[in-house]
């Protein structure tokens, strides 16, 4: 493709909307334009590199067993009844009438979808296993849409379902294709880690993201350990009981003035105590429900831990008013002495002795209280946030803290979804029995933007060949010299024979400065410059833009170089 032929319209400074690298290099390097808040166009180089993820999608994915096909994006409000999700998105879902007044929505996924088209199709055991997948746009009425790709209310998911006869049978396919992911990223030039989830609004027991560690561009926190391997975001993470109960005294409970002490880091400062000898009481509603939440001074409540404990679907904090109205106090002075409510103790919590809590009274905190003489609670269990030094659940080494950019999630669904949409086939014996399911997505423009956020560098992109808009860029430093030109040229015909995919900056208008520039803006793999050395020696510079090495090569060797260089990039993902 010849430069004055496509569309590249490169920028040298970024939008000032644009805060990750990612976001920034995909609109300075011309690959998409913003269309409205979370919600872009891809151009010409976008779109090559796009569909080369895919494509590598889909390689590997029928390698692995998939049947590709295509849902509507349009879905009605019916089948999203019969599962409950139609009121568990809410306002995340983009809804819409037609012009009889029945409701539909933007498909956000489509569990869904599939199990309709499977329990009307797929009668016996022998048609199992069976998993479909489709490339498709999802929507998402993102509250904040931001990071460009990173977190859009218009979006291009890869969504995969898979149908078993059994659970051996899930294991099987779910091991399939968590493989095949494993494959795609490094294809892709990423590198993931697996790490246990929680399964959110999907449903299922058993889940796993893939996550690119990006301290800067992640919004995914997640612990590792460098040790044994473990590794789970904070929604899911679990730590090693290593707090042993302390042998203290029991003290007198007493009840102390704290004036304008409220916050644990103030009520700690006025007492003169440390943060983990105080107890935070959260007050929150989990379906309609209040329960008073109690952890460690030093600790952060889990929402989803506390959620899923009561197999919850919304978790919201009590307000002001509902706090003060059940209670009796502000929300600074709460505790869980006396209340009569559901008191649910982190498990650190239960070990303690002799802490602080509030005392349920405006400007007044207990000290010295104690669990089960003070007060008992309802359930002790895990619901604090992993952090960073905590041990981990598996070895006992210290955990690491990071924060990653997921990229794909695979989820063990069971019969979540079989069973509410009553979908059943025969089995061996004639005896109905619910579909077996999986689900496993990968988020296609986002694995695109975390490519970036891995592979850049101060001048620009540093693409990975296999999803490269271009794998070479051919650039004649003095088009208006006619020995330069038609050099160029030739390589380019040449390449093209090859079938190499190879873009010539043939601009006449714009300096020598203006195309290096683009070219390391752009980031393709490799760029040839003919210009003076070619002038002088009849030789090509041949720079890997990667890691910025240059080769001089005699003119007439220059393409069965960048074929053997080509393939050893080819290979490297591919190993």
């Amino acid at each position: 493709m010849r430069f004055t032929e496509t569309f590249i319209p490169t920028l040298r400074e970024a939008p000032q909307d644009a805060e990750l690298i990612s976001h920034k290099l995909m609109l300075r390097a011309g690959l998409m334009r913003k269309m409205a808040s979370g919600i872009y166009s891809f151009l010409p180089l976008g779109l090559r590199s796009l569909e080369k993820v895919k494509n590598i999608i889909r390689e590997e994915m029928d390698k692995a067993g998939g049947l590709e096909l295509l849902f509507p994006t349009v879905l009605p409000k019916e089948i999203w009844v019969e599962t409950g999700r139609w009121d568990i998105y809410g306002n995340e879902m983009f809804k819409l009438k037609d012009r009889k007044g029945r409701e539909f929505c933007l498909g956000p996924t489509h569990e869904e979808a599939v199990v309709d088209l499977a329990r009307g199709e797929l009668r016996s055991y022998k048609e199992l296993p069976k998993t479909f997948y489709q490339i498709q746009t999802k929507y998402r009425d993102e509250i904040r849409p931001r990071f460009g790709l990173m977190r859009a209310r218009e979006f291009l998911m890869k969504d995969a379902y898979s149908f078993d006869a059994d659970e051996e049978g899930l294991e099987r396919t779910y091991t399939k294709i968590f493989n095949a992911y494993k494959r795609i990223f490094k294809r892709c030039g990423l590198t993931t880690i697996p790490i246990e989830a929680d399964s959110g609004a999907i449903g299922g027991k058993v889940s796993h993201e893939f996550v690119v560690i990006s301290e800067k561009a992640g919004e995914s926190d997640f612990v590792y350990c460098p040790k044994c391997g473990y590794a789970a975001n904070i929604e899911a993470a679990k730590s090693a009981d290593i707090d042993e109960e302390t042998t203290e005294e029991m003290l007198p409970l007493k009840k102390v003035s704290t004036p304008d002490a409220k916050t644990i880091k103030e009520v700690s400062g006025f007492l003169n105590l440390p943060e983990s000898k105080l107890v935070k009481s959260l007050l929150y509603k989990i379906d309609g429900e209040f329960v008073l939440a109690l952890v460690r001074g030093d600790d952060e409540l889990n929402e989803v831990k506390l959620k899923n404990l009561f197999n919850g679907k919304f978790i919201s904090p009590a307000g002001e008013e509902e706090v003060r109205k059940l209670i009796g106090a502000s929300v600074g002075s709460i505790g869980p002495i006396g209340v009569k409510v559901k008191v649910v103790a982190d498990k650190r919590v239960a070990k303690m002795k002799n802490f602080v809590t509030g005392a349920n009274e405006d400007g007044y905190h207990f000290v010295n209280v104690n669990v089960n003489r003070d007060f008992t609670p309802d359930i002790i269990a895990d619901i604090r946030n992993v952090k960073g030094g905590d041990r981990c659940p598996k070895c006992g080494a210290p955990l690491e803290l990071h924060k990653g950019i997921e990229v794909g999630q695979t989820f063990k669904l069971g019969t979540v979804y079989s069973k509410k949409m009553n979908a059943k086939f025969l089995d061996k014996d004639g005896k109905e029995k619910y579909f077996i399911m999986g689900c496993y997505g990968i988020g296609v423009g986002r694995t695109l933007a975390a490519v970036i956020e891995e592979h850049n560098d101060k001048y620009g992109i540093k693409w990975p060949i296999s999803v490269a808009p271009y794998e070479i860029e051919v650039i004649p430093l003095n088009t208006a010299d006619e020995s330069i030109s038609n050099a160029a040229n030739s390589i380019y015909e040449k390449l093209k024979i090859e079938k190499i995919e190879v873009l010539i900056d043939d601009r006449s208008d714009v300096g020598a400065g203006v195309k290096f520039n683009d070219a390391d803006l752009i980031g393709i793999p490799f760029q040839v410059v003919i210009g003076r050395t070619f002038k002088k020696e009849g030789k090509v510079e041949i720079k890997d833009r990667y890691t910025e090495e240059k080769f001089i090569i005699e003119f007439d060797k220059t393409v069965d170089f960048l074929k053997k260089k080509i393939k050893e990039k080819y290979d490297a993902l591919n190993e």
